[in-house]
């Protein structure tokens, strides 16, 4: 048995240091960081204009399929997505050099959801592109609605909105503790960029940790008040700031911080650890 794990990781390790696996993977931080561009503008417009459009990653996809480049756009950036998915996958199978420890695990684990975020983003890329509803906040009301209609389904989506919360207080604790910067080659860059980087990969990853905490907070409320139409993730969280004349400042500083992320994934196509 562990002479087939052994395998098993050894044959993941040669597909992992692919060069054309490691250039898909770095395009798809490219388009990573531009749905988050977008997922920012799409912020402020709610912010300031009061847009109804879906201010999640689904909403900055949609913007894209406005036009024949946009589209283009779209499916370069479903290829990277499952370029970033197939690398994370990897990682998390494999893992990274050094001690194996907690915090290694725990980094595989990590590994591992990531690679199921970026090929859930690929496949809403790819929904958009084929003209499909393809609304991430629309699914988890409905979903969210289906799920507390049956007994106990209210405790059952309360749990998932403290996890939400929680994974929002590990982004934000993640980013303020710098922790990002120990997967970048930091040695490659000038002092000036390391400083520039390392500031937008704070803001950008504490910006996301406050969005995907109060989207927790109000999934948790959906299931108290039994209103699905609160479980709606980041396109609820965002909106609910909207709401109150405070709420749109601080959505504006959470905008910022999201374009903050997305000129950060630009740095890690360059920089990252591949």
């Amino acid at each position: 048995m562990s002479s087939a794990t052994s395998n098993v990781k050894y044959t993941a390790s040669r597909a992992a240091d692919s060069k054309p696996l490691e250039y898909v993977a770095r395009a798809g931080f490219i388009g990573y960081g531009i749905i988050h561009l977008l997922f920012a503008w799409i912020a402020f417009q709610v912010a300031f204009r009061g847009s109804g459009q879906e201010s999640d990653q689904s909403g900055a996809l949609q913007t894209l399929a406005g036009n024949g480049v946009g589209k283009v756009l779209l499916v370069l950036i479903a290829i990277g997505m499952v370029g970033l998915a197939i690398w994370q996958g990897f990682e998390a199978v494999i893992g990274e050099s050094g001690p194996r420890d907690r915090t290694a695990v725990a980094e595989r684990v990590i590994s591992g959801v990531r690679a199921i975020l970026y090929l859930w983003l690929a496949w809403y890329a790819i929904n958009v592109l084929r003209g499909a509803n393809a609304s991430m906040a629309q699914n988890q009301e409905n979903k969210s609605a289906g799920i507390m209609s049956h007994d106990g389904g209210r405790w059952l989506i309360g749990l998932v909105g403290l996890v939400v919360l929680g994974v929002g207080i590990g982004i934000f604790v993640y980013g303020l503790r710098k922790k990002f910067v120990k997967h970048l080659n930091t040695e490659q860059m000038a002092a000036s960029v390391r400083k520039s980087t390392v500031r937008l990969g704070m803001l950008g990853y504490m910006s996301k940790g406050v969005a995907y905490g109060i989207a927790g907070i109000l999934v948790v409320a959906a299931a108290v008040t039994f209103d699905p139409e609160k479980a709606r993730g980041l396109d609820a969280a965002l909106k609910t700031l909207a709401g109150h004349p405070w709420g749109v400042w601080l959505l504006a500083l959470i905008g910022l911080g999201i374009a903050a992320f997305g000129i950060y994934c630009f740095a890690q196509a360059r920089y990252r650890k591949v």
